[in-house]
């Protein structure tokens, strides 16, 4: 097999026109020759057993790269990072822990107007109130939140979304003012 490997290196190097990638393409050929030997029919051409490999390896690259979009200036790559979870986490607790203080009707009509969309309208429908009672009771709701959370305007809240809907009576504007 190692006597193989001028020859491979030669036909990778053709195919890819890069000496590194054909080194790569060998490398690769041979870790599949080796982990599949139990394959090889001995007494057949080994030469042409590992040309095969590599070809076959040439090409499912060949077939990746054609689906992989280059990105040389890092745009794409910086788009996908994300914020680490820890914090988001120990602050959606806070948050539940705080929201759990809260009187029941004002908890539910929070939660009815910043998780679940509903108008005031609707939500004073569901509770069987008026309107302005649900005002009443989802302005007491933030306020009391925001003491509890410690929050002096909207911005103190991060980037978590989830959060923010709830308690921004501006749904999600970063300009509102809590005291």
């Amino acid at each position: 097999m190692l006597a193989m490997v001028p020859r491979l290196r030669a036909f990778a190097v053709s195919l890819c026109g890069n000496a590194d990638r054909a080194d790569d393409l060998v490398q690769e050929t041979l870790l599949r020759a080796i982990t599949h030997i139990d394959s090889f029919e001995p007494g057949s051409n080994l030469g042409a057993w590992l040309v095969t490999i590599l070809r076959n390896c040439f090409l499912s690259e060949a077939r990746k790269r054609c689906k992989e979009v280059e990105d040389t200036k890092g745009s794409y790559v910086q788009s996908l990072r994300s914020a680490p979870e820890q914090e988001s986490r120990l602050g959606m607790d806070e948050f539940r822990a705080a929201l759990a203080k809260l009187p029941a009707d004002q908890r539910e009509a929070l939660l009815l107007v910043g998780a679940a969309g509903f108008s005031y309208d609707d939500i004073a429908i569901i509770c069987q109130t008026t309107t302005g009672t649900i005002k009443s009771r989802i302005n007491r709701a933030r306020t009391r939140l925001a003491i509890l959370l410690s929050i002096d305007s909207i911005s103190d809240l991060g980037c978590d979304d989830k959060i923010r809907a709830i308690l921004d009576s501006n749904n999600g504007s970063c300009s509102a003012q809590w005291r």
